[in-house]
């Protein structure tokens, strides 16, 4: 595939993880009230409606500090700009790195999006295994967690390369 046809479907493909995750959000916001919870399967998965000013896994959520939304959208953007980057260059980069750099890239500027728009981000799968009980998250989060499995399975993946003293 040329690198121009590359770059468009990984573009699009991040505009489709941002899609669903703006979608998906949207629908939760103006069908649920906060904190509302619908049974999807009992004792397995719920649909939620929570709100994280922190980042992922709740951290920072507790931090009070005025700072912490512009803190945390200008290191969102600069990562947004960093993956952009990369993706401008997909040249360089085999089917995993680039399917998984358009993920996290897609479910970045949806994070992003929720911050710069509301300070926070809404969150809404919620998973429960027996007694354990895993965050709370959303589609963004699902698409970089994803994502991220990719680029490791493509390091891991990779042909040894010699190396030459």
């Amino acid at each position: 595939m040329p690198d121009g046809t590359r770059r468009i479907v990984a573009f699009v493909t991040a505009t489709g993880v941002f899609a669903l995750d703006r979608g998906s959000k949207w629908l939760v916001e103006t069908r649920m009230s906060a904190y509302d919870t619908k049974a999807v399967i009992p004792g397995f998965f719920n649909i939620v409606r929570s709100e994280n000013p922190g980042i992922a896994f709740g951290i920072f959520q507790d931090n009070p500090t005025e700072s912490r939304t512009l803190v945390l959208v200008a290191f969102s953007i600069l990562a947004v700009l960093l993956l952009a980057a990369m993706l401008w260059r997909i040249d360089k980069l085999d089917g995993h790195t680039a399917t998984g750099i358009s993920l996290i890239f897609g479910g970045a500027m949806g994070n992003v999006f929720d911050r710069v728009h509301a300070g926070k981000v809404t969150d809404f799968l919620d998973f429960v295994f027996g007694t354990y009980h895993w965050y709370t998250f959303n589609v963004a989060d699902a698409a970089i967690c994803s994502g991220a499995v990719l680029l490791i399975l493509s390091m891991l993946l990779a042909p040894k390369q010699e190396v030459r003293v």
